[in-house]
């Protein structure tokens, strides 16, 4: 590995100092903001939860502080569910959590997790398809195998999301509130399905699959009041991007990681996580079918230098 360190320049350390100062702010939101009850008595799932650095570890932690009443929480890795589990429960005492060690992309898990919570609960309010994978092959170096993975771990993971998750919203249950069919499914797809250049060929596909998915869902479910939408996240530091700034960090160029967006830095998982909150509250009532780029503004624009359009 080139471990050779980059200098940055004077503007570019101002810059870095500027960007580190900004991702502390938002990391730090939960801290300092008031519970609010956004999703008070929601019942909620989330997939793909196990990452320390990760957008469903994020959201768990979000909905909890904005008042759900049962957190189910899905990962397939269960080495770190019972640290989630216990400090969501040790600063939302109120909030139920429930994990299961699981496959995303395993029907019999989910719509086992989906009646769980209608047995439980009486009710699903919303469902976050989080779980993901990504690969770094090259085209003439993917194979079969992998393009296969992308598309059962990211697509039909959030396939039967949707199937088993609207199911159970459907279900009304007055004695728990719930007089009509309605809720929110939400899925994390990526910028890298909207447009090439942000993904492996297998991870894209696999991404454009999800949003199309919540386009089609969305009309498949007119007149219930239960909506499908994607967030596309652009560069996000979480586990599964960690290689990428672990070899910047070694290298010196922290800072210029995410200088190609209008917004000249990366993002982080709390900014995922507080789209996931637009669009699982009752702020978002009028938000269906589509597929929210949440990526510092780098699918605005064609790539362009600066000042010149040609």
């Amino acid at each position: 590995m080139d471990n050779t360190k980059v200098k940055l320049s004077k503007g570019a350390q101002e810059q870095n100092a500027i960007t580190t100062a900004r991702i502390q702010q938002i990391q730090s939101q939960l801290d300092n903001a008031p519970r609010t009850g956004k999703l008070k008595e929601k019942v909620c799932i989330v997939t793909g939860v196990g990452s320390l650095l990760g957008i469903g570890r994020a959201a768990a932690l979000t909905f909890a502080h904005e008042g759900a009443k049962h957190l189910y929480l899905l990962d397939y890795d269960p080495t770190n569910l019972p640290d989630l589990k216990s400090a969501i429960e040790k600063k939302y005492p109120d909030v139920k959590v429930t994990t299961l060690q699981a496959d995303a992309a395993d029907e019999k898990a989910i719509s086992g997790l989906c009646e769980q919570a209608l047995r439980e609960e009486g009710r699903l309010d919303v469902f976050f398809a989080n779980a993901g994978y990504a690969s770094r092959d090259s085209l003439q170096d993917t194979s079969v195998e992998t393009f296969m993975n992308s598309m059962r771990i990211n697509a039909l993971s959030c396939f039967l999301a949707v199937k088993h998750g609207s199911a159970a919203m459907l279900k009304t249950n007055p004695s728990r509130g719930k007089d009509a069919s309605r809720g929110s499914i939400i899925m994390t797809a990526s910028a890298a399905g909207l447009r090439s250049g942000a993904g492996s060929i297998d991870y894209s596909a696999s991404k454009a699959a999800v949003n199309s998915i919540a386009k089609n869902s969305a009309c498949q479910l007119q007149k219930t009041d239960i909506r499908v939408n994607t967030i596309c996240p652009g560069l996000i530091e979480t586990g599964m991007t960690g290689t990428v700034f672990e070899f910047a960090r070694q290298r010196g160029s922290a800072g210029k990681i995410g200088q190609l967006n209008p917004l000249g830095r990366y993002g982080v998982a709390q900014e995922i996580a507080n789209a996931a909150l637009f669009l699982a509250s009752d702020d978002s009532s009028y938000v269906n079918g589509q597929n929210i780029a949440v990526d510092g503004g780098l699918s605005s624009s064609h790539p362009v230098v600066p000042g010149r359009w040609a």
